[in-house]
This record gives structure tokens, sequence and C-alpha cells, in this order.
């Protein structure tokens, strides 16, 4: 930690004398050197504090090269809180394995040991897989009835996704997003040994891949992608191939292209917000934004806020799965602090600053990085392998955590909801194994 601070440190004199690029490249290395420092402590390919801290610090970097117009020089307290947030991350994740004497680094089991303990019911995983497939899928057909349109196939409408949403019932439409992970986990207990079920199980996944196109959502398609693949990687430690990643950005990138243009986002459109100082090319100008611009509207929420909401931001899922905030709108409608009225995207931090400054940056970091090394020590290993699609769910949120506030959403909460209830529907009875490290 001493290195991040000296880096989080040289990195804030260095954008104080305009030298942003050099700024920039401290951080980006610090991010590489704390991912890589905690894969090689944990044993892990992608390690929760790891990921999270190449994700944010490293985003941070990247934000401070300024290369948009629409970028100023942060505040003190934005650069304090930005580390606060990583550190105490860090912190808590040390501490909870430091103090359950657990080692850091766990031994490397490959896939699942099924014969004579097995922890889930594969006919009841194979349930969920269709189950999930056909209530997804239903809901999706009902809400293109009641809104008259699937957003595919009208032009002309940037927003076209934002307009398509059946209060309550979008929830079921994108609970797809889990159904590639599940079939990964159902693939590797049985799939190989049950040719008419692994059509299906299979035939499931694509259509779950469908719908996120059907709804022009590129964040639900990416999303589905990630998720499935930390699953695949947790399961295959060893067995994975070596280029799954490339093959997932082949397929990912012509989509990602596919659904940019379905929503009438031309180039020029996204430039002429994006507002960058150099005429750099789309697929480098757009990522970039995308990352830095978070940065830059949390700096705005630090400067211009005059007071504090105190837990109403962070609590928007319990309002939203109540109905509280259609009653009761002041609960919800607060100004968003951005640089700019179309770049809404803001850091994972945005609501726990919003609610109680620096103090629920502090606390919300701290419970992420317990949380987390809890999560680690329930996955990688032979049983409850439904709990691996809960960790990849959080290595997502983590990969992404400079990109908005994941725990404010309701639609994470109904994710980890919904796997929950895959896990409890498919646990087996039996008797349990053993803890590891147990003593006889």
């Amino acid at each position: 930690m001493l290195y991040f601070l000296a880096a989080t440190v040289l990195s804030y004199f260095l954008s104080r004398i305009s030298q942003n690029a050099l700024s920039g490249i401290v951080l980006v290395s610090a991010a590489v050197v704390l991912f890589l420092k905690d894969r090689k402590e944990t044993g892990k390919r992608f390690p929760l504090a790891g990921l999270f801290s190449l994700s944010f610090v490293g985003g941070e970097g990247i934000a401070c090269f300024k290369l948009s117009s629409l970028e100023t020089a942060w505040e003190p307290e934005t650069w304090l809180c930005f580390f606060a947030a990583v550190f105490f991350f860090r912190l808590f994740y040390r501490l909870t394995f430091s103090r359950n004497g657990v080692s850091l680094r766990e031994p490397q089991k490959n896939g699942f040991c099924l014969s004579g303990e097995k922890q889930i019911r594969e006919d009841r995983l194979f349930i969920s897989v269709i189950g999930i497939t056909v209530l997804s899928a239903v809901s999706f057909c009902i809400e293109a009835a009641i809104l008259g349109y699937v957003p595919l196939l009208i032009r002309g409408v940037p927003h076209a996704y934002s307009a398509f949403h059946v209060h309550g019932l979008h929830y079921f439409t994108v609970s797809c997003v889990l159904v590639p992970a599940l079939a990964v986990i159902w693939n590797e207990t049985s799939g190989r040994r049950d040719g008419i079920r692994k059509k299906a199980v299979h035939f499931s996944a694509a259509v779950s891949l469908l719908i996120p196109i059907l709804c022009v959502s590129r964040f639900q398609l990416i999303f589905t992608v990630a998720v499935a693949g930390f699953t695949f990687l947790t399961v295959k430690k060893d067995g994975a191939p070596k280029h799954l990643g490339i093959i997932a950005v082949c397929c990912i990138i012509p989509l990602y292209v596919l659904l940019t243009v379905a929503r009438s986002h031309s180039v020029s459109y996204l430039n002429g917000i994006f507002e960058m100082k150099a005429d750099l090319p789309i697929f480098i100008s757009q990522p970039y934004i995308y990352i830095a611009n978070n940065y830059d509207n949390f700096n705005c929420l630090v400067r211009d806020l005059t007071s504090h909401t105190f837990g109403l931001r962070m609590l928007y899922p319990l309002w939203a799965f109540t109905g509280m905030k259609f009653l009761h709108p002041s609960l919800v409608n607060f100004p968003l602090y951005v640089t700019k009225k179309e770049l809404t995207t803001v850091t994972l931090f945005y609501d726990a600053w919003y609610d109680f400054g620096m103090a629920g940056v502090i606390l919300f970091s701290a419970l992420l990085g317990f949380v987390s090394r809890k999560l680690e020590e329930k996955t990688g290993g032979p049983h409850d392998p439904i709990m691996n699609v809960m960790y990849a769910q959080m290595a997502v949120y983590s990969a992404l955590a400079f990109f908005t506030t994941w725990f404010s959403n309701p639609a994470t909460w109904f994710y980890f909801a919904e796997t929950l209830a895959v896990y409890l529907f498919c646990r087996s009875r039996g008797k349990k194994p053993e803890k590891r490290g147990k003593k006889q």
C-alpha cells in the first residue's frame, strides 16, 4: 500500500504542474502492479481485490490524461476520496482473511468433484436454466406487445432501449444474463453425457444472448458474456482455452458496433458529445470517455454538492422494489452532478459520497473489501459450484468499478437474489463436506 500511496501523491503533483500524461502513466502502472501482486498472493486468476484495483486505479489513471475538453483539474477532496476508496477496500479485504487465519494462497482445484458428494441437483439446475430462459423470453414478448415495438427494429431513436421498460416486468426480461453462466456450470456437471439436454441448454444460452441484442442493450450483452466468461475461467482453472479472451473480444466487438449503429449513434453525434481535444478514432474516444468522464462527474459532485442525502441514494433499490419511488418521488428526485447531461455514467462510489461524503466512501469500500474476500472463500473449490456465478457477477462489478454505482442499481440485487434462489433450489440435501483447513 505504500507503493500505491507514493504513486497517488506523485500523480497528484504531476497533474498540478499539467504533466497529465506522466500523471496518468504513474497510476496505470500502479494499477497493474496491484493486480499482479494480488494475483500472485492469492493464486487466483482474477482476485476481486486485484480486479477492483486494476479497474478503479487504472480508470483514474486514464482519466488523468485529460484528452477531452470536458475534463478539468480535480479537487483535492476528489483525489483523497479515490485513494481512500482503494485503501480501505484492500485493507478490509486483507483483514478478513488475516482474522480468520486463512492463507492468502489457496490450493487450486480443477472442475467439480461430483462423485460421491454431489452438492447440487443436476436435474434442478437444468430446470433453472430452461425456466429462466422461458421467463425472460416471455417477459420480453409481453413488453414488446405492451410498448408496441422491438428496439432493434426501429430507426432514428437513439434511446429506444431507455424507454423499453415495463415497471417490474423488465427485471425478468433481463434475467437472461445469468443463463450462459449457469449453462457453464451445468455443462461441467453433466453436460458431456446428456445429448438432448445439452442441446436444450445451448439453445437457451443462445436465446439469452439474443434478447440483449433485440433490446439494443450493449451493457446487457457485455454483462452476459462477461459473467459467463468469469464463471468458465473460475471453473476451468487449467483447462481454459488460451485464446478464450481473444475469441470473446472478437465476438463482442462486432455486436457492440452493430448495437451502436442500431441505436442511431453516429460517429459525428458521439464525437460532438465527447469534445475530444484531438481528432481520435471513435473506437478510442468512446471507450476513453466512458472511463475518464466518470471520474470528472464524481469531481463535479464533490465540488458542487451542497447537502448529503444520508442513505436515500444508496437505498434506491428498496424504493424501486417497494414502489415507494412512485408514491414519494422526493425519495429519488435528486440532481445529478455531471459534466454534460448526455454523459451520466459515474464511478462506483458516487452515491456513497452523495449520501455521507468521505465517511460514506470509507464505509462502503471497507464493506466491499470484506464481502469480496468472504465470497472468494466460497468459490473455486469443488463444492457449491453455483456460487461461482455469484463470484462472477462480483468480478464484473469489480472490473467495471469505474463505470457506475452498481450496488444502487435494483437489477444488481435482482441478479444476486435470482442466483441465490437457484443455489437454494439446486442444492443437494446430502451431507456437507468438511471445510478446508478444519482440524481432524
